[in-house]
């Protein structure tokens, strides 16, 4: 039985390379994407160059019903999921809400995944793998205030939030991981490191076109940042549950980070904070 990956957003810079590599090693993978027409292009271009057996399903992280939708799609057409590449992420220039009232940076790279991952969990057998991207930036991050909540550009820092829920997104694969260990699942998160993708780009003509001058051929290159989670995902060696990643070689999580008492505050918010939401939805 051929095993099932899904890689959310696998249309990006590291995605692709995600994508690639996943498909050359056998599995069939699902490329999880907000531009679905954007993607296909990326999915038959890879196809072309691997044989691999890669499809793209529509998947927004800023919309509930758009991660029911796809988790329904998911479970009626598969009976097991190895594989979850919790990969997307964004990094806003303006302060922006999801479809469902929640800070947008927030809501896709900590609050849509956590769904997902929710949703899909009872397809993963004993074996399977959930990999998180979080960030060196989660090191700043804090959870002692709502995360939640939209505020106005005056008061949106791009950087604050978005290591906000890096940093969530960590909490939430620490807690995850001890949650599915009966079952012989991992759960671990990769940190890149600096990436030359899209994301990082400042919104200014003048500074963008600079660090791609001065900055851009110093970083990691997408392979290079693709490596960790890649290593986390395919590699037998790999045993741990629960551990933070960088570099392929397991990060020493401060006793003070790993013990604080806003993480399961942070939990409990968020279960309440998505009953609330699906109780509003028609699904």
């Amino acid at each position: 039985m051929k095993k099932v990956a899904i890689i959310t957003g696998a249309d990006g810079g590291m995605g692709q390379v995600h994508t690639q590599t996943v498909a050359l090693a056998g599995y069939h993978v699902i490329m999880a994407c907000h531009h679905a027409d954007k993607a296909q292009h990326v999915c038959d271009r890879i196809r072309k160059e691997t044989d691999g057996d890669i499809e793209v399903i529509q998947l927004d992280l800023a919309s509930f019903s758009s991660i029911y939708a796809f988790a329904k799609e998911i479970k009626t057409r598969f009976n097991h999921l190895d594989l979850l590449l919790n990969n997307a992420g964004t990094l806003l220039h303006h302060a922006g809400t999801t479809a469902d009232g929640i800070e947008r940076t927030v809501g896709v790279n900590y609050l849509g995944h956590y769904l997902l991952t929710q949703q899909l969990k009872t397809l993963m057998p004993n074996g399977s793998r959930i990999v998180n991207m979080v960030s060196l930036t989660f090191r700043f991050g804090k959870i002692n205030h709502d995360l939640f909540t939209p505020v106005d550009q005056k008061h949106f820092n791009r950087f604050t939030t978005y290591s906000d829920s890096k940093l969530a997104l960590l909490y939430f694969t620490l807690d995850m991981a001890q949650e599915l260990n009966n079952k012989g699942i991992l759960v671990n998160c990769a940190d890149p490191g600096i990436v030359n993708t899209n994301i990082i780009r400042m919104g200014n003509k003048v500074v963008d076109k600079l660090c791609d001058w001065f900055f851009r051929p110093i970083i990691y290159q997408p392979p290079k940042g693709a490596s960790t989670m890649l290593y986390l995902a395919l590699d037998e060696n790999v045993t741990t549950t629960g551990g933070c990643y960088a570099r392929k070689k397991q990060v020493k999580l401060k006793k003070e980070l790993l013990d604080s008492p806003y993480r399961p505050l942070l939990k409990k918010k968020t279960d309440k904070i998505i009953e609330k939401i699906t109780n509003n939805l028609v699904i």
